[in-house]
Parts: structure tokens; C-alpha cells; sequence
């Protein structure tokens, strides 16, 4: 992801700065959806120099240039991914905040001819499903058995 960052700065006539570099490499090791002040956190245990404000503005000029995506999963904060390069959705856990990505075929099919029906053809969508975790069933021990 470093090198995509850089080229597309390139690209675009933005300068990559060492903690730019840091900051992008701390997205490319990401293996959540952090928000503003964790990816400071993470920056930072690297290069002490980095302030949230640095922070705020590189994942702004990453966000303009098309390399992130910003996620609002109703938990009042920004989230940040690297731009898929494959679609792709998100089921958010309430109770822990843990985001799982994940493809179905059978969904995308349906949106599609959901689309058709109503007169469209979908060129893009976001699917955020919010759940908590199923309740575990308690194993039963046969009578006597502790």
C-alpha cells in the first residue's frame, strides 16, 4: 500500500514527508478500520514527532485523493480503510466495535436485480449490517456429570 500511496501523491503532485510515509505505512499494517486518533496512537509509538494534527491532514489529503475510504458505522467516529480494490462489505460488531468485511454473491445479485426492477442499473453501494454476537447455548452435561 505504501508504494500505491506514493505513486498516486506522485501522480497528483503531493509530497510524500517521512511521517506521511509513517502514517501511510501504519494504514498498510492495519488489519481493523481505525479511526483519527488510533492511527495517532500507532504513528506515533513510531515516530514520537507525529501530532494528531499531522494525522487529521494526511488522512484528509489520502481521503481527497481517492487512496481512503471513510466509513461511518454509527459510532460517532470516522473509520478509515485503504480504497478497495474489490468491493466489499461490512458487518459491525456492537458489542465489541470489531468490523468483519465480507463478500456474498448472492447479495450482490439480489441489489442488482432489486436495481432493474425499480428501472437502474446499480453502479455502486455501501452494505453496513449492524448485529451483535448469537447467544451461546449452554452445554448440558448428562445427570451426575459435574
Amino acid at each position: 500500500m505504501i508504494q500505491r500511496i506514493e505513486g498516486i501523491c506522485a501522480d497528483r503532485g503531493l509530497r510524500m514527508t517521512a511521517q506521511r510515509r509513517v502514517i501511510a505505512d501504519v494504514l498498510a499494517k492495519s488489519g481493523d478500520h481505525p479511526d483519527v486518533e488510533a492511527l495517532h496512537r500507532r504513528a506515533a509509538a513510531v515516530d514520537s514527532g507525529i501530532s494528531l494534527a499531522t494525522v487529521y491532514r494526511t488522512v484528509r489529503m489520502f481521503e481527497e485523493a481517492g487512496i481512503l475510504t471513510r466509513h461511518d458505522f454509527g459510532d460517532g467516529r470516522a473509520r478509515y480503510e485503504e480504497a478497495p480494490q474489490a468491493h466489499h462489505d461490512h458487518l459491525i460488531d456492537l458489542a465489541t466495535g470489531k468490523v468483519v468485511e465480507f463478500r456474498n454473491e448472492e447479495i450482490e445479485e439480489l441489489q442488482r436485480r432489486i436495481a432493474a426492477q425499480l428501472g437502474y442499473k446499480l453502479v455502486d453501494h455501501r452494505l453496513e449490517l449492524y448485529a451483535t454476537p448469537l447467544e451461546s447455548k449452554p452445554t448440558r452435561t448428562k445427570r451426575g456429570e459435574s
